[in-house]
C-alpha cells in the first residue's frame, strides 16, 4: 500500500471504528500493519479496539509497540494505561496516565482515565482530586460528574454522590450510568425506604427499557421433561465475591439435564476465569457487542432461561434482558433489589430474606423462594485457620466490619457507638477500600467522636489485596457487627468461616435480611436482632459469654460445612428444580 493508500484506509477503518463495526475496522487496521508493521495510529487504534472486545493481551502488545514509536502521544499513552489498569498492573498503569496528563494537561479524558486508575489501585484521595479536575476542564460532561459520584460513594460521601449524580442526570438524561449510579447510592443511603428504592428501579426501565411487547417470539420447543440450555450474564467471572457463590453451582450443573452458557460483560480474565471457561462447556464474552448484537447471539444458541447476576452494578446488561432473548428470564445472586424490569420474569430468593407478604410488593418480578437458604457458599481455599478469640490475649472485647464503608451510615455509627459504650474497653476494627482514603478515615473518626468514642478505640484498615491477607486480619476479631438496612453477605460468610460470630439486624426488605437467610441458614438464629435495642443486648451478651466466644470460634467452620450454606450438590438441585419449575410454567403458557 502507498502512504496516500495507508492514510485512506485508515480513516475508513476509524468511521467503521466509530459506527461500532469492529469487525471490519479491525481487519482494515490489520491491512495497515501488513504494509507498515510499525504505524503507530493503525497499533493504537487496534489495540484500543482489542481492549474494548476484553482480548487485553493482544490489545497490551499492540499499544506497548504504539507507545515506542509514539511515546509523546497523550491518546496513545492513556489508552496504553487501561489496559494495563485492566490487567491489574496499576503502578504502570497511573505512570502511564501521568505521561499522557504531562503531555495534554488540559484534556479532561486523560485527566478521567487517571483517576480510574487511582481508584482502582486504592489511592481515593488522589482520584477524588483528579475527577473534580475533570469537571473543572470540562464542566458540562454529564459523564464526568457520574464517575465522581461514584467515587464519593465509595469513600462514604453518599449525599454528595447524590448530588454530583443528579447534576449528571440534569446534564444528560440520557446518560445510563448516571442513572446507574444514583440507583447505587440511594441503595446505600439509610433514609431511601423500599418502595422508593422500586420506583427508581421502575423510573429507570421506563426510560431506556424497550417494552417486552415489541420482543419477537421464541422458537424455543415448550417441552417441560427436554434438556434446558441455562445462560448466565455477568461481568464478575473472575476473582470476584459473587464466584463464591454461582462456582459452587456452575461446578454441580446435572449436564445431563441442563447445558450452561456463560456470557461475560468484562474485560478482566484472571485464574478464576480460565478456571471457569475449563468447566462450563460454552463460555463467550459480549463485552464488545452491543445490546442487540448479544440479544440476537443468545437467541441463536437457544437458551431456554437467561440470568442476570449483576443487576445495576458494573457490568450489568440490564437492557439486554429487555430485549427478552430468552423466554424466561431470571434476577439472582448479584444484586439485592428488584430490576425494575417487566422482561424479567422471577427473581430468586429464600423465605428468610423475603417472607411471603412481605416483600413482594417492592419487586417487578415474581419471586421465586428456594428452600433452606438462596445462597451456596464456596470457602476460599487458601483461607488460614480460625485464631483463637483475641480476647483472651489482649483482655478486651473487639467488634468489627469489614464491608463498604458506603454501609456504614450515620444510623450504623450511632447503634455501633451504644455498643461500644455498652461494653466497657471494648475496641472497634473497621476494614474497607474506602478506609484508604485519610479524609474518609478523619470524617469516621469524628463521627465515632460525636458519639462519645475516643479514637483510640477504633482501628481503620484499608484494602487489603491478598484475601489470605484480607481472612487473616479477623484474628483482630471477637465479634463481627453486620450493616444496615444493606446486611453483608461475603464478608458475613467470611467472618463465620474465620470463627467469628456475626450480630444482624432484621429490616424490611431483601438487603437488610440476608443477615437473617445467613445466620438462620446456618443454625444461628440468636444472633438475630429484631429492633436496636436488641442489637445491643445481643452484642453486650455476648461480649460478657467468654466461654461461648471460644467455643463459637472453635466450631463455626464445622458448623458452616455441615449447612445448607456449603452443601453445593443439594443446593444445585433445589436451583435446577427452580428452574425446571419456571420452564414448566413458561410450557404450559406457551400451550
Amino acid at each position: 500500500m502507498t502512504p496516500s493508500e495507508i492514510a485512506q484506509t485508515g480513516r475508513i477503518a476509524l468511521e467503521r471504528h466509530r459506527a461500532g463495526d469492529l469487525a471490519t475496522a479491525q481487519a482494515l487496521y490489520r491491512q495497515i500493519l501488513a504494509a507498515d508493521p510499525n504505524h503507530a495510529g493503525a497499533l493504537m487504534h487496534l489495540g484500543m479496539l482489542l481492549y474494548q472486545k476484553g482480548e487485553n493481551e493482544q490489545a497490551h502488545d499492540l499499544l506497548r509497540r504504539a507507545v515506542e514509536r509514539s511515546a509523546d502521544s497523550a491518546a496513545v499513552q492513556t489508552t496504553y494505561g487501561n489496559v494495563l489498569r485492566v490487567l491489574g498492573r496499576f503502578e504502570e498503569s497511573i505512570a502511564a496516565h501521568r505521561r499522557a496528563v504531562q503531555i495534554d494537561p488540559n484534556n479532561a479524558i486523560v485527566w478521567n482515565n487517571l483517576a480510574t486508575a487511582l481508584s482502582s489501585s486504592g489511592r481515593l484521595d488522589e482520584a477524588l482530586e483528579a475527577r473534580r479536575q475533570t469537571i473543572r476542564l470540562s464542566p458540562h460532561e454529564a459523564g464526568f460528574y457520574s464517575n465522581l459520584g461514584g467515587d464519593l460513594y465509595e469513600v462514604g460521601c453518599l449525599d454528595e454522590a447524590i448530588a454530583c449524580l443528579e447534576q449528571a442526570v440534569a446534564l444528560n438524561p440520557d446518560f445510563q450510568p448516571a442513572y446507574v449510579n444514583l440507583i447505587a447510592v440511594h441503595r446505600y443511603h439509610p433514609l431511601t425506604t423500599p418502595q422508593e428504592m422500586l420506583e427508581q428501579h421502575v423510573r429507570f426501565a421506563r426510560r431506556f427499557a424497550p417494552s417486552v411487547g415489541s420482543a419477537a417470539p421464541h422458537a424455543n420447543v415448550p417441552n417441560p421433561r427436554r434438556r434446558l440450555r441455562i445462560g448466565y450474564v455477568s461481568g464478575d467471572f473472575r476473582e470476584h465475591s459473587v464466584m463464591r457463590f454461582l462456582e459452587p453451582v456452575l461446578m454441580h450443573h446435572d449436564r445431563a439435564a441442563f447445558e450452561v452458557y456463560c456470557y461475560s460483560t468484562s474485560a478482566v480474565a484472571d485464574a478464576v476465569t480460565q478456571r471457569v471457561r475449563g468447566r462450563v462447556p460454552h463460555f463467550y464474552s459480549i463485552l464488545g457487542l452491543s445490546d442487540a448484537e448479544a440479544a440476537e447471539l443468545i437467541r441463536a444458541h437457544g437458551i431456554d432461561i437467561l440470568v442476570d447476576l449483576a443487576g445495576h452494578t458494573p457490568g450489568g446488561r440490564l437492557l439486554l434482558f429487555a430485549l427478552k432473548p430468552a423466554p424466561v428470564q431470571v434476577s439472582y445472586l448479584g444484586y439485592p433489589c428488584t430490576s425494575g424490569l417487566e422482561a424479567i420474569d422471577y427473581r430468586i430468593t429464600d423465605e428468610r430474606a423475603d417472607p411471603p407478604g412481605m416483600t413482594e410488593r417492592f419487586h417487578t418480578e415474581a419471586l421465586w423462594r428456594l428452600p433452606d437458604t438462596f445462597l451456596c457458599y464456596q470457602p476460599p481455599a487458601d483461607a488460614p485457620p480460625p485464631s483463637p478469640p483475641p480476647a483472651d490475649a489482649a483482655g478486651h472485647i473487639t467488634f468489627g466490619s469489614f464491608n463498604a464503608l458506603a454501609k456504614m451510615n450515620d444510623q450504623v455509627v450511632a447503634l455501633w457507638s451504644r455498643v461500644l459504650r455498652a461494653v466497657p474497653q471494648s475496641r472497634l476494627v473497621l476494614k474497607s477500600l474506602g478506609l484508604a482514603s485519610r479524609s474518609a478515615c478523619a470524617r469516621v473518626m469524628e463521627a465515632y467522636r460525636r458519639h462519645g468514642i475516643e479514637p483510640q478505640r477504633l482501628t481503620l484498615l484499608g484494602y487489603i489485596d491478598r484475601l489470605a491477607d484480607h481472612l487473616a486480619c479477623y484474628a483482630q476479631v471477637d465479634i463481627a457487627l453486620d450493616t444496615f438496612p444493606y446486611n453483608g453477605t461475603t464478608t458475613t460468610c467470611e467472618a463465620l468461616w474465620m470463627g467469628v460470630p456475626v450480630i444482624a439486624l432484621a429490616g424490611n426488605a431483601h438487603m437488610s435480611r440476608v443477615g437473617v437467610s445467613l445466620l438462620e441458614g446456618v443454625g444461628l438464629p440468636e444472633l438475630v436482632a429484631a429492633d436496636p435495642d436488641a442489637y445491643v443486648a445481643l452484642a453486650t451478651e455476648l461480649a460478657r459469654d467468654r466461654t461461648r466466644l471460644r467455643s463459637l470460634r472453635a466450631g463455626l467452620r464445622e458448623r458452616l460445612r455441615a449447612s445448607p450454606l456449603l452443601d453445593a450438590p443439594r443446593f444445585t438441585r433445589r436451583l435446577e428444580e427452580a428452574y425446571r419449575g419456571m420452564w414448566v410454567r413458561w410450557c404450559e403458557q406457551a400451550a
